[in-house]
């Protein structure tokens, strides 16, 4: 680990902004100066200032507080929903690759169609007859998010099978769960540890933008994406509410993809 954030930029760049922006997460409740929730109506789309280092919304409420929780929102949604994505995907590939014959024809049909399917669109559809939650949005996203995952796993799965030590242990007589689980899938993981990566920026810019519609978490609750609602509404005379929460959603996902490109780099065999 420590040659990797010596040698390879991508990955310590990306570190670095995604460390910060979890340590603001985490830390929020402490390092708030404000409630985000609190109404104060005499300072209603205040400019940055010393009072508010980034201004105010059009209630009054002090941004940089409302950031640092909508920060919270953001990581909370990446995780829960690429974790939900990741489990899914790897159950699926695993029984795809390792299986074969008609039950990798059935999963694979199975993820070709889900693939046929725009993910925004599809998540607008199933949201539009749920409650606008978070939870609701975390499980959405996970459930409509796992087919790169299984497709990955089930490659790896494909070529594992086949190496001799994988026969070892069928002859010494394992079982198909022992084999699948203990021998195969920690050794299929490696790419899938990347594509998760990558997919925490996917979800946190979903969630952005379902919540940026009016559909994903609900005010008072602060999240990136409804703060941009507002600046939406005041984009003429208050520019520091699009501005600042913008540029949060740029800095994460572009931090969560240098991490995983670096992290791809590294895992390649041929930069080794």
């Amino acid at each position: 680990m420590n040659n990797l954030i010596r040698h390879n930029p991508l990955f310590t760049t990306g570190l670095v902004i995604v460390g910060f922006m979890a340590l603001v997460a985490i830390l929020a409740p402490w390092l708030a100066p404000y409630d985000p929730t609190a109404i104060d109506l005499d300072a209603i789309l205040m400019p940055p200032s010393w009072q508010h280092p980034l201004g105010t919304d059009g209630l009054g409420r002090d941004l940089l507080s409302r950031m640092m929780f909508g920060a919270q929102i953001s990581l909370l949604v990446g995780f829960v929903a690429v974790g939900i994505a990741a489990a899914i995907g790897i159950i699926f590939g695993a029984a795809s690759g390792y299986y074969g014959g008609k039950v990798d024809t059935l999963i694979m049909r199975f993820v070709d169609v889900m693939l046929a399917f725009p993910s925004f669109f599809l998540i607008l559809a199933v949201i539009a007859f749920l409650e606008p939650s978070i939870w609701n949005i975390m499980a959405v996203i996970g459930l409509t998010s796992w087919m790169g995952v299984a497709r990955l796993v089930r490659a790896e799965m494909l070529r594992l099978k086949e190496l001799d030590y994988v026969a070892a242990a069928r002859l010494q007589g394992a079982s198909d769960t022992r084999l699948m689980w203990r021998h195969l899938l920690p050794n299929a993981l490696s790419p899938v540890l990347v594509t998760v990566t990558l997919g925490i920026a996917a979800a946190i810019l979903i969630e952005s933008g379902l919540s940026f519609l009016g559909i994903g978490v609900q005010p008072p609750t602060a999240s990136w994406g409804n703060i941009l609602t507002d600046g939406k509404a005041n984009i003429e005379i208050a520019w520091w509410l699009s501005f600042f929460p913008g540029l949060a959603i740029l800095l994460t996902v572009l931090g969560y993809n240098l991490l995983g490109e670096g992290l791809r780099d590294w895992l390649d065999p041929r930069n080794n």
